[in-house]
């Protein structure tokens, strides 16, 4: 699976990460912006020890953490493919791409990771690009006004 969340080096780039921001005001994002890119995810063991160096409750860190989506509690692939679902998108047979992508990557579900870690799979609530409804982004990529067809030349690329 793409990083491994328990390695030592994993834990010395904690570190240094909360040691540069110990006793700066609001550093909490920065911190979780980066273990996300350290770990892959923010697990609860890592929660509390930036808990513990930042002297901020754990279920403060653990509400940021489940409120934003670009951090998780588990680990993502390496290719996170978001559908939207909003309005727009869901009128114009959204559900479609992801039954696509279901179908096209084997063992992948709604809100699952692939098991040899390479593709994630999540409905999300907007993307914010209304006007080229249905839209899903792969990592930083957008692709628009899609049809289920385009699933397979989607997932091929990656």
């Amino acid at each position: 699976m793409g990083k491994k969340v328990c390695t030592e080096e994993n834990y010395q780039k904690l570190l240094a990460v909360l040691n540069k921001s110990k006793h700066k005001k609001g550093a909490l994002m920065s911190v979780l912006n980066d273990c996300q890119k350290i770990y892959g995810c923010i697990p609860l063991n890592v929660q509390k020890v930036i808990s513990d160096e930042l002297e901020i409750p754990v279920g403060e860190i653990y509400g940021v953490v489940t409120f934003y989506s670009q951090f998780s509690l588990e680990p993502k692939g390496d290719y996170i493919i978001a559908v939207c679902m909003g309005t727009a998108c869901y009128v114009r047979d959204a559900q479609k791409l992801i039954d696509g992508f279901v179908r096209g990557i084997d063992g992948l579900a709604v809100g699952e990771t692939t098991p040899d870690g390479k593709f994630t799979l999540e409905a999300t609530r907007c993307i914010g690009a209304c006007g080229l409804a249905p839209v899903l982004t792969v990592n930083e990529d957008v692709y628009g006004r899609l049809t289920e067809d385009e699933v397979e030349g989607i997932i091929a690329k990656y």
